[in-house]
């Protein structure tokens, strides 16, 4: 089969396009034949590797995918040819976390393209219970855009952050796939959305999606004085912040007092600095989270096909071109998700 795959840690050019060969399904997998698979920045962290993070080489990534039933190795009914939707959280194990339903806490739980092998190929082999069966009407591209990003904003806005009609939500950063898909989120759950852009353009789109209003953050280093500005003075409720370094002590300055930031990545870098007396003088709660749970997955689907929420898309080119993709994301030139098709 064709495949985005790098046999080492790296830069963009250890990623190779070419042949590997085709996968076969153990003891309850299924064989999927992939019709369409979203970009991530996770896509890019795995690549160049972190303290303990061990593969097996060579490895895939492509977390969110769309594809057909080939074949099934397990006790359960799929025709061949069935049009799915993968869910990108594996649980691999029973423990004190998943009997809770916190299966993303869990050390057992893995996500696809990330600890086990994606779907930046023609084919993959996926647990059967993470199957599931696309809803009618939906193009291949739609389907795949919400799949992890979904799941990710759906805990993180809802799950940790608690975010609840009429509060104010301010999300740093508005062209990544989390954070786009996040404003529409946040809008349709009754809350009033400020959010960051870069320019005019992402400004529009940001707009589009919900935002009350789009700050410049490249127009003024201190952006924090124009959310309170935007505020009168009283900041955000919640401030979902996945960029990191460049931005951390800005976003303490931008949310209110006894409100909320939560986190699910770093764009910018993980070391991260800030005076921490805003934190205990506005009893500030830093809140991380990651993925989400079975159920996640599925309430965040169920809300978005019932509430007709598409994720935005940025382009839809050919897994041939997936190495010049990646870059074009590294970049950070994309207003939502990046979806390739074999």
């Amino acid at each position: 089969m064709k495949a985005v795959f790098f046999e080492q840690h790296g830069g963009i050019e250890v990623l190779k396009y070419g042949d590997l060969p085709d996968p076969t399904p153990g003891p309850g997998e299924a064989l999927i034949k992939v019709r369409a698979v979203a970009l991530n920045h996770l896509d890019i962290w795995v690549r160049r590797g972190w303290f303990g993070l061990r593969l097996n080489m060579p490895h895939i990534t492509g977390s969110d995918v769309v594809g057909e039933i080939v074949s099934v190795n397990a006790d359960t009914v799929w025709e061949p040819g069935t049009r799915v939707m993968i869910n990108p959280g594996i649980v691999t194990g029973e423990d004190e976390w998943t009997r809770r339903g916190e299966e993303s806490i869990s050390p057992g739980y893995k996500i696809l393209g990330e600890n086990v092998r994606g779907g930046l190929a023609e084919y993959l082999v996926v647990p059967v219970a993470n199957v599931f069966k696309v809803p009618e009407g939906l193009k291949d591209e739609e389907a795949a855009a919400p799949l992890l990003v979904g799941t990710t904003c759906w805990r993180m806005l809802f799950k940790r952050a608690q975010v609840k009609p009429g509060e104010v939500v301010l999300v740093v950063g508005a062209g990544g796939g989390v954070n786009s898909l996040a404003i529409s989120l946040a809008k349709a759950a009754g809350a009033t959305v400020y959010a960051l852009a870069s320019n005019a353009e992402k400004a529009k789109k940001a707009l589009a999606l919900g935002a009350e209003e789009v700050i410049d953050y490249t127009k003024n280093h201190n952006w924090h004085v124009d959310v309170m500005r935007v505020t009168k003075g009283r900041g955000a409720d919640v401030v979902v912040d996945n960029v990191g370094a460049q931005t951390f002590a800005h976003s303490l300055r931008a949310v209110a007092r006894g409100g909320r930031i939560v986190t699910v990545g770093n764009t910018s870098g993980a070391d991260i600095r800030y005076d921490n007396r805003l934190i205990f003088t506005k009893q500030v709660s830093i809140l991380g989270s990651t993925m989400g749970s079975r159920q996640d997955f599925i309430d965040a689907m169920n809300f978005l096909w019932r509430n007709e929420i598409k994720t935005p898309i940025d382009r839809v080119e050919s897994l041939k071109d997936g190495i010049k993709m990646i870059s074009y994301l590294e970049e950070g030139r994309q207003f939502g998700k990046v979806v390739l098709k074999p």
